[in-house]
């Protein structure tokens, strides 16, 4: 071989034995293979300056070292390869043996938790749960229920209109006219939903919140009715040793009307934070039904009577889970909403 061409070689199987990765394998082939500054391409210029006879010979022996370099850069290459693929593999590989991760479970909210709660108390009692559209008409938000046109909850400050005719209902009363619109008495019905009011959010009020409304109607039914249903249900609720109390009030879909508070079911009278140290929890309205909705629905007052009530879900899971601030419930921040399971 061309005492030159040996010296090329030798370098080159001594620099290719010291390459450790692909940048220097690529550096190396540049050094050798480039076409226009590579060593190989700088060797095979000089054959224009050899013997007629001897060119022949000395352009096999490059031809020769060519390939020779070639197949020793691709065997680096392929193990190269193979050597990144094994680390990989060695990265990505996943241990059966270990424990998995648990994906994390999502749960109910607090208020759907406490509507859970409160609908089951009243199925036990004997009454069905009723729905109704959140969209209503002037008739079965205000009509219906003895609100004449002028009352101030008709006004647009208080009510959210969609139309001149449409609004979102501001009280779940709604459900009751298309139950006895739907069903005759006897009828003892509760209807748990979301209802809207123009109130500015603070932490005991929000545009937008739960209510449960109750009905019964039937004959005889009398203010002692009512109240012995209330107590009742606080007791299934809170415990018996709970007590309630009536205060007089006004209502334009009952008559007479009352609001109804329960003892705190933390410190039983004496007072603390929940109740504000007055030893009493306000819960909602009540009374019994005006003559004038039972009209309304084709239900004859001379012959029937019932009691209604209601009370805002949301406040009373504020009051379970001790909640200061019922804007928490509607701001979906997990962090805070992880807590009730």
């Amino acid at each position: 071989m061309d005492i030159r061409l040996a010296e090329v070689k030798d370098q080159f199987l001594r620099e290719a034995a010291a390459v450790r990765n692909s940048d220097e394998l690529a550096s190396l082939r540049d050094r050798y293979l480039g076409r226009k500054s590579g060593l190989l391409a700088a060797e095979k210029k000089r054959v224009g300056g050899l013997a007629p006879g001897d060119r022949a010979e000395f352009g096999r022996q490059v031809n020769e070292l060519n390939a020779e370099v070639e197949a020793e850069l691709a065997r680096l290459a392929a193990a190269f390869q193979a050597q990144q693929e094994t680390e990989a593999l060695k990265r990505e590989t996943i241990d059966i043996s270990l424990p998995g991760t648990r994906p994390a479970r999502g749960h109910l909210h607090p208020i759907t938790l406490v509507r859970h709660r409160l609908e089951d108390i009243f199925v036990s009692m004997g009454y069905s749960i009723e729905d109704g559209p959140e969209v209503e008409t002037a008739y079965y938000n205000f009509d219906a229920l003895n609100i004449p046109p002028g009352h101030p909850a008709r006004d647009a400050a208080d009510t959210f209109y969609l139309s001149e005719t449409l609004a979102l209902r501001s009280q779940t009363s709604t459900v009751q006219i298309h139950a006895m619109q739907r069903r005759k008495p006897p009828l003892r019905i509760v209807a748990p939903g979301r209802v809207f009011r123009r109130d500015t959010p603070d932490p005991t009020h929000n545009p937008m919140f739960f209510q449960l409304e109750g009905l019964n109607v039937d004959r005889g039914i009398t203010m002692s009715d009512l109240k012995g249903t209330v107590q009742q249900f606080i007791e299934l609720m809170f415990g018996p040793q709970l007590k309630t109390r009536f205060r007089p009030s006004y209502f334009p879909f009952t008559e007479p009307s009352a609001e109804f508070d329960f003892s705190c079911f933390v410190c039983g009278g004496p007072g603390c934070r929940i109740c504000k140290g007055t030893g009493w929890i306000e819960l909602g309205g009540s009374g019994m039904v005006h003559p004038n909705v039972l009209e309304a629905v084709g239900i004859d007052p001379e012959e029937f009577t019932g009691f209604a009530f209601g009370f805002g879900i949301d406040r009373m899971a504020a009051l379970m889970y001790e909640i200061d601030d019922i804007r928490l419930l509607f701001e979906n921040d997990v962090r805070f909403l992880d807590q009730f399971t």
